[in-house]
């Protein structure tokens, strides 16, 4: 069977735009869409996981998901979802990505701006998928930021698995029952829509979800994950900061700062400050 990708072919382009959802079987539409974005370097996916020399015993694709962005008064709140090399994916303290380009990665809060930096193209160059959502403003607002979170984890991990079981069912005709391990960073998993699923022919006991309290610190899908839903959400905060720079955006990443709140005071609030968070509340009321 011959390879229908080879070089830049070898990947397979996530664009994903949200505008309404399905909760517990009820339409919602959203405040503002949510985008996704992302690939899939299919021939690794086949190799590394969806190859199997004894089918009796599947290897798991581990797919890793984490948030930044939650405490800001500004701009969206980013989910990456991520799948490692499957000899690269684990537990950080059992050191699997030692002596790779990834050694230093760890959680990203734990890593200085200039190292996420440098780790952010690696991990795009070496993942075997991964997938950054971007849930605006608008929708935190709708929806509370908790649940906007919640969102965005859902989403990356449903399209990131759609695509995987499309794609194996497009390109390699394969039968095997694959077996998937989500973990999520945090006490809690999304409510994944295990139906959409199981019309894919994917067994809800084959969906793995796990909540991992510091999972970012733990496993290296989940930094990895990390790393692109921060600095993912650092380049947005940049762009605005272009916008408006008299807001000073590039040194406080839209978090509540004295200068922050200063600014909000003199200058206004701007579209993409979240109206639901008490500070931005009531300078809009004062």
């Amino acid at each position: 069977m011959s390879n229908a990708f080879n070089n830049e072919n070898d990947y397979l382009p996530i664009n994903r735009c949200i505008e309404e959802i399905d909760i517990k079987g009820q339409y919602m539409q959203l405040a503002a869409p949510i985008r996704l974005t992302g690939w899939l370097n299919i021939p690794e996916l086949r190799t590394q996981y969806l190859t199997q020399t004894d089918a009796s015993v599947p290897s798991p694709v581990q797919i890793g998901i984490d948030e930044a962005g939650r405490g800001p008064l500004l701009g969206s709140v980013n989910v990456a979802a991520a799948i490692l090399p499957a000899a690269w994916s684990g537990l950080i303290e059992d050191e699997p990505l030692k002596q790779t380009p990834l050694s230093v990665l760890t959680d990203s809060k734990k890593l200085s701006e200039k190292k996420r930096d440098m780790l952010y193209p690696l991990v795009r160059q070496h993942a075997i998928g991964h997938i950054v959502a971007d849930v605006p403003a608008a929708v935190i607002d709708q929806v509370n930021i908790l649940q906007a979170t919640m969102l965005g984890m859902r989403l990356c991990s449903e399209v990131l698995l759609e695509t995987i079981v499309t794609a194996s069912a497009q390109y390699f005709h394969s039968e095997r029952e694959n077996i998937f391990e989500v973990l999520f960073d945090g006490n809690r998993c999304p409510d994944i829509d295990y139906d959409k699923f199981d019309k894919l022919g994917v067994k809800a006991s084959a969906i793995d979800c796990q909540a991992w309290v510091k999972g970012d610190a733990r496993h290296t899908s989940i930094a990895a994950a990390s790393i692109l839903a921060k600095v993912s959400r650092d380049k947005t905060m940049y762009a605005l900061d272009a916008q408006h720079p008299e807001y000073g955006i590039a040194k406080h990443k839209g978090y509540p700062t004295r200068a922050h709140m200063e600014a909000i005071a003199s200058l206004g609030v701007l579209s993409e400050h979240r109206r639901s968070f008490a500070p931005v509340r009531k300078a809009l009321e004062s």
